[in-house]
Order: C-alpha cells, then structure tokens, then sequence
C-alpha cells in the first residue's frame, strides 16, 4: 500500500527545495549561453594605412592571435592607428587608443613604444620590433623587464648596426665613403650610427651623415654626396626610412650607389641589399605575448626575446646594373637572392 503525500510543514519543504533547485539552475544555464566576453588591443603602426609593408606585418600579428585562440570580431577587437612616421601622430594616437581603455597594446617601432610609455604606466605594452630596448629604457633588463612594457627586439644591442657597414664592404670593395641616412629627432638612429661609426675607422671608410626628415634635404644631401666617386649608401631602422624608401631606392640607383638597407622590403622594391630581422615573424611571436597578456600574465614577467630569424637579401638586378659581382660566399649565406 502507497505512503500517503506529506502534507503540512514537510510538503511546504519539499515544494521550496524543488524551486530553489530550479532557481540555481536557470542562471547557471543562462550564463553558459552568454557570448565571450570581448577582449581589446590597441596597435600603434609606424607606417601609412596604404604601405603594403605595414600590412604585411599587422595581418602576421592577426594570424598569430588566431593560431593563439583569437578571433578578431568574435572574442577580440583590434583598434589600430597609422602614425605614418609623425612625431604629432604617435603622440595622439597613443593617447587615443589608451584612451579607448585596452587590455593591451601593441607598438610597432620605438617611436609607439615611447608615446604609449608617456601616455600610461599601468596598460601592458608589448613591442614587435625595436632596437636594444634596454639602451633606450623601455625595460631594466632583458630577462625580467620590471614593467608594464615588453616584446620583441628586432636588434638587441645597437652593435649589431655595423653588420651593415661590413656587408656593404664585402659586396662593393671598392667603397671608401659611405652615406649613412639618419634621423637625428630619433635616438635610436642617433645610436645606429655611432655604431657603424665606430666600425668605419677598422674597415678604412669614410661615414657621413646624411638626415631624412625632409624629402628635399634628403635628396640635395644623397646628390651632393654623389659627385665624389666611391660612395655607397646605408640607412638606419627608424620609421622615417618607410615614409622617405621610394625616394632612397629611387637615388641610390640614379648615382649609382651601393646600399644596405635593415629590412626585406627595400631590397623587393629595388635595393641593392638587406641584413635583418624577419619583421612578420617577430609580429606574429609579439601575438603570443598579446595572447598570455589577455589570459592573466603579467608584462613584467615576460622577457623581452630577441629575433630567431635573421634574413640575408640580395638583389642580383641590381647589382648587376651597379656593374657588381656579389661575391660567392656572400650568395651562399643568402636567405634569399631576388633576379
């Protein structure tokens, strides 16, 4: 024979039990069925918005957010600006884009770096390419940061500037003077050159300094040097070189001057030669620290890491049509020879 229902007292119980059951249920269910929570970064590019070369690199920055989990639109949205080469654009973009409240940000050269470093010291800063972030202050040091800023060194130490000077001299011998293109508003090209100043004096060349500032001067100054035989060209790692490249590559084979260029790209364009970092590939990596930034770590704890691929380019049109023979070791040590 069936128990008889409880009635009284222990069914009012039991009813409440059921509903309260059910009142932990429906959020729980509803909670599951909520959308990620969107996370932001900012990026701070050095170049135009219509540079073929600062798209490459912000879309190697998006393809490592995805490969890290990310999906831009979906759980991520990346805010970014184009400075240009501006000294005005770096310094209100930067305030812009902390402005717009970000779990981080990504800066793209030494410039970014030092607006977002004026504009905040509490927002996590990670950079993809600078030169010897710890002469420039950006971190205490290399294997423990200490701050809100970390990333990827494109040149570790500013030494590493001479390499060009001693390419240069290995595929053009003959050169006895060399025009070095610098930015004196940027410390880091002011540093570039003591570099391979210093460097000059063992390989029995001649340094000048030529500015980049304005496309005028610049011009006057590459024509001026010209007119003296024995001349060839480098040109230092600072964003002013993408704005003013056109022009560079433009003079330099209308004198007939060998040059040496940090990046890839120069050398694609019509540049003689180029000895550096891989650019997409140290954005792609600056997408990791992004991701481990949004998932709880700390920049301070990060190190700042340097390039894992450096790239030789040649461009053997070019030398040819300079009348020069790129030596046979130098060709072996190519990453890649463009014809």
């Amino acid at each position: 024979m069936p128990r008889p229902e409880p009635r009284g007292p222990v069914m009012r119980r039991r009813r409440f039990l059921t509903l309260l059951g059910s009142a932990v249920t429906w959020p729980l269910v509803s909670h599951a069925q909520q959308p990620e929570r969107m996370r932001r970064v900012g990026v701070l590019m050095h170049t135009s918005a219509d540079d073929p070369d600062g798209q490459t690199r912000l879309a190697a920055f998006v393809q490592g957010l995805q490969e890290a989990g990310w999906a831009v639109g979906r759980n991520v949205r990346v805010d970014t600006r184009w400075a240009a080469a501006d000294a005005d654009r770096f310094r209100s973009y930067a305030a812009e884009l902390t402005g717009l409240a970000p779990d981080v940000v990504l800066a793209s050269s030494s410039q970014s770096v030092a607006a977002f470093q004026k504009a905040t010291s509490i927002l996590p800063i990670v950079f993809a390419a600078v030169v010897d972030p710890v002469a420039q202050g950006f971190v205490d040091n290399i294997a423990r940061p200490g701050g809100n800023i970390t990333g990827f060194a494109m040149v570790p130490e500013f030494s590493t500037s001479a390499k060009w000077l001693e390419l240069l001299k290995q595929i053009a011998p003959a050169v006895t003077r060399v025009a070095v293109i610098r930015d004196t508003a940027a410390q880091t090209s002011l540093m570039q050159f003591s570099a391979i100043q210093s460097m000059a004096q063992s390989l029995s060349i001649e340094v000048n300094p030529i500015g980049m500032r304005d496309a005028s001067e610049l011009e006057r100054a590459i024509t001026a040097f010209a007119h003296t035989p024995n001349g060839g060209l480098i040109a230092t790692a600072v964003p002013q070189l993408f704005v003013r490249r056109a022009v560079i590559i433009s003079l330099a084979a209308r004198y007939r001057l060998p040059a040496v260029f940090p990046f890839r790209v120069f050398v694609a364009e019509g540049g003689l030669a180029s000895y550096g970092a891989n650019t997409a590939d140290s954005y792609r990596r600056a997408a990791t620290y992004v991701d481990r930034i949004l998932e709880g770590e700390k920049a301070a704890d990060l190190p700042v890491q340097a390039p894992t691929k450096y790239e030789l380019v040649i461009n053997l049109k070019t030398a040819k049509a300079l009348g020069l023979t790129v030596p046979p070791t130098v060709l072996a040590r190519a990453d890649e020879v463009i014809e």
